[in-house]
């Protein structure tokens, strides 16, 4: 029997303009049906953008708000009930939410945004079966996840499988840095199996202006001009470094989808609009130096007391309360 290649939608868009970019989702979307594809009345629904640092907002760091709001109306419309969820790297998912911009849109939607700090365990394959991840992405009757595409100075580039480390909740990801930093192929394996455990449902990955040079967050904007999405977030990452022009072998989490069978050919993916070359660029930045993965142990121990106040000393609010 036959195995259906997988479909990644790839599209110039250059607006964020609410107009505008309503119009490149719908034709983004289309292939595969649009929204209603993913979306049931009733469904409680993650969306899970990029929401690294508060601390440069005009950098593009994070996922523009203007694409979570209009995801979110899309949702809504259908009679879902979308809420956002994340675990910055810095500060708390609100305060990096407010600092880039969100909070009319919150207000204006009254969409709920959460902390992972509720965890559960979750067998990940044998070399991660002590991996956990959150609660509330875990039971989301929907995930959309909604990456930046950005250089990033550790694994080369973030794009869809990366930004689902956000759900790995507060203190375990410098756990994992330590556990796992100092093997890069590890490493990547880990992330692989993160995104295949949480498997989102729909990815759209907001690359009209991206961040180059030394990312995640010590980069510059470039205007990159396109909007993808996919059901396979492996193929969509596959997509992405054709159109950046970087090897697949140089990005250690396309490196460990390969190795572990999951990530498509190039020529097993089916791409009913755009195709790669056609929105190749040939100056994309990556960063001047990698760095290691690992974090020092100091880095760790205050995560870890950051979580333990978090989790048993501040005072406790339920997850739908913290908007």
């Amino acid at each position: 029997m036959q195995t259906q290649k997988p479909s990644v939608s790839l599209i110039r868009a250059t607006s964020y303009e609410r107009e505008a970019l309503r119009e490149s989702l719908v034709t983004l979307l289309e292939p595969f049906g649009g929204m209603t594809a993913f979306v049931n009345r009733g469904d409680r629904v993650l969306l899970k953008p990029n929401l690294l640092t508060g601390a440069r907002p005009r950098k593009e760091c994070t996922t523009r708000p203007e694409l979570v709001y209009e995801v979110a109306q899309m949702v809504m419309e259908l009679g879902g009930k979308p809420f956002l969820g994340d675990s910055p790297a810095f500060g708390s998912a609100k305060g990096v939410a407010a600092a880039n911009g969100y909070l009319p849109m919150l207000d204006e939607l009254n969409l709920p945004i959460i902390d992972f700090h509720g965890q559960r365990y979750q067998t990940v394959g044998e070399n991660f079966n002590h991996l956990r991840l959150s609660k509330e992405a875990m039971e989301a009757d929907v995930v959309i996840n909604l990456p930046k595409v950005k250089s990033h100075a550790q694994l080369t580039l973030t794009m869809g499988v990366k930004n689902l480390f956000g759900c790995v909740p507060g203190k375990m990801k410098a756990w994992w840095h330590l556990e796992a930093g100092k093997d890069a192929n590890r490493f990547g394996e880990m992330l692989v199996e993160t995104a295949r455990a949480i498997n989102p449902n729909l990815t759209i990955l907001d690359g009209i202006i991206g961040h180059e040079g030394n990312g995640p967050s010590n980069g510059e904007p470039r205007l990159l001009g396109v909007l993808a999405a996919a059901s396979d977030v492996f193929a969509l990452d596959r997509a992405i470094v054709e159109i950046l022009k970087v090897p697949p072998h140089q990005v250690p989490t396309i490196a460990a989808s390969q190795r572990l069978g999951i990530c498509p050919e190039l020529t097993d993916i089916h791409f009913p609009n755009l195709e790669p070359e056609l929105l190749r660029i040939d100056d994309w930045r990556l960063p001047d130096k990698l760095m290691p993965i690992d974090f020092a142990m100091p880095r760790v121990i205050k995560s870890t007391f950051k979580h333990l106040y978090i989790r048993f000393i501040k005072e406790p609010m339920t997850a739908y309360d913290r908007r």
